[in-house]
């Protein structure tokens, strides 16, 4: 498909849209008009005086339609609001679809809720969604509702707090939806106690900086891959580590996600328990075991209830559990038994993600992606319900590229049991240290907002191979504190 730009470059925001109804089709852009026999959109910016003409024509399976508007005095973004809109208009009414979040493409929709909210008032805020980004009712609701238990956790947060990740890149399997870099446990078996030692280093030198700054920590929170991947030895060294650098009994949330149930042992319960941690995710992604087979999970249900149950039993009363519709070979009656079943269970959080088609991913490189963006919408739907009526609330939500039907991850939580670490990291509202192959250090200025990000090298061998450049690499937190601290005292 081609998208050409007469005029103007308000390229993000267009070829975005256009990705909401074709996800996985490749757009080439383009800058002259194209040919009669090409397919896709036109988006022209005509400026006489003060007026700017927008004009968007799509021409798309045999089908052409044309839509303009005159803006008076228009600045760049109402013009790129604009062409987007147009964009949007003509390709609904051309493929008949209508996504639930209109025309926003962004994946953080309650950021710009809050935003709204504080510049508008809630009610003029979702107007807005509804209004001009053709947001549906429901969703602006939900935009609205998050907005408001982000900001009671936000609020926890002071200007010298930071949060710190572990990464653990490595997975039983690799799913088929997945396309993380993660590398099984069998294949990175001679790199792991070398990997272990490096990452008990790095989390040494994070304490180190933190002390000297006088940061404050937050929130920890061990993901990958699959933490609980590692065996129990590897799995003590690191939250030992943890335990002995930082001071653990006084913040406000440890997690780490125990995501696959068929690498819990009770053991590795205990060695979490005994070393702070205060969250944990079991996560079935269906309760349907032919489901779980087909997108290369090796456990089962009951393996997920037993690991469960070992969790009680050991004294974890903070578990969230992980759902993903949209799942191939799962369908809306299939996904309604598994999120009951989960109710029943009562975990603290329970979490519903919308499956994304990556094209990294097993599941599309395959093409196997069978389930209709109306069925999982059908499963959304009855899970907010079934969760609002069970007693959750939704207090978390962002959104991936090509998710199936456009729509949405969501956290919901019972009894104000949130993760907080989710809420820091996705927006952005302090410093997160990232130690581990593939973490991504994002530094945040107290009181002007810059961020600066730090990355490490994504592969393990690499991580190994290299170390001395990331040490040297976080002496520049020193500077960017430096930087944007100077005169506050």
């Amino acid at each position: 498909m081609i998208l050409s730009l007469i005029g103007h470059g308000y390229r993000y925001e267009t070829e975005n849209v256009i990705r909401l109804f074709f996800p996985l089709e490749k757009i080439t852009v383009i800058q002259t008009p194209f040919s009669e026999n090409d397919e896709g959109v036109i988006t022209v910016v005509e400026k006489t005086g003060s007026k700017s003409r927008i004009i968007c024509e799509a021409k798309i399976s045999g089908k052409s339609l044309r839509r303009e508007t005159v803006l008076e005095n228009p600045d760049k973004a109402s013009e790129e609001l604009a062409a987007a809109q147009l964009v949007f208009k003509n390709l609904s009414e051309i493929t008949g679809i209508t996504p639930k979040w209109g025309a926003l493409t962004g994946v953080r929709p309650s950021k710009l809720m809050r935003t709204l909210i504080k510049e508008k008032g809630e009610e003029a805020a979702k107007r807005y969604f509804t209004e001009s980004l053709y947001v549906s009712p429901e969703k602006a609701d939900l935009a609205a509702e998050v907005a408001g238990a982000e900001e009671e956790i936000i609020s926890l947060s002071r200007k010298n707090s930071y949060s710190l990740y572990v990464s653990i890149p490595f997975c039983p399997t690799r799913c088929s939806y997945c396309s993380f870099v993660s590398h099984s446990v069998q294949q990175a078996k001679k790199l792991m106690p070398r990997y272990i030692e490096l990452l008990c280093r790095e989390l040494r030198q994070f304490s180190e900086i933190a002390g000297d700054l006088g940061l404050k920590l937050e929130t920890v929170y061990f993901g990958g891959g699959t933490p609980t991947s590692l065996n129990e030895d590897e799995l003590k060294a690191v939250t030992d580590a943890v335990y002995k650098y930082f001071h653990v009994k006084n913040i406000r949330e440890y997690t780490i996600e125990a995501g696959r149930p068929d690498t819990l042992t009770r053991e590795k319960l205990r060695i979490m328990k005994n070393a702070g941690v205060t969250r944990i995710s079991i996560n079935p992604q269906t309760f349907n075991d032919s489901v779980l087979k087909e997108i290369g999970r090796n456990h089962t249900s009951e393996k997920t209830l037993e690991a469960y149950r070992w969790a009680r039993e050991e004294g974890f009363d903070n578990i969230n559990m992980d759902f993903i519709a949209g799942l191939p070979g799962d369908s809306p009656e299939s996904f309604r038994k598994s999120i009951e079943k989960a109710v029943k269970l009562t975990p603290e959080n329970i979490t519903v993600h919308t499956l994304a088609l990556k094209r990294a991913a097993e599941i599309v490189t395959a093409n196997r992606e069978n389930t209709v963006a109306a069925e999982t919408a059908q499963m959304l739907e009855y899970s907010s319900k079934a969760l609002k009526d069970a007693g959750y609330s939704p207090y978390y939500m962002y959104r991936q590229s090509k998710c199936v039907g456009n729509l949405e991850n969501v956290g919901w939580s019972r009894n104000f049991y949130r993760c907080l670490y989710n809420i820091y990291m996705m927006e952005e509202v302090h410093t997160v240290f990232a130690a581990g192959a593939g973490g991504v250090t994002k530094l945040k200025a107290p009181e002007s907002g810059v961020i600066e990000r730090i990355f490490n090298f994504k592969y393990p061998y690499e991580y190994i191979n290299r170390f001395q450049e990331l040490e040297d690499r976080k002496k520049r937190i020193y500077g960017f504190y430096e930087e944007h601290t100077a005169g506050d005292n």
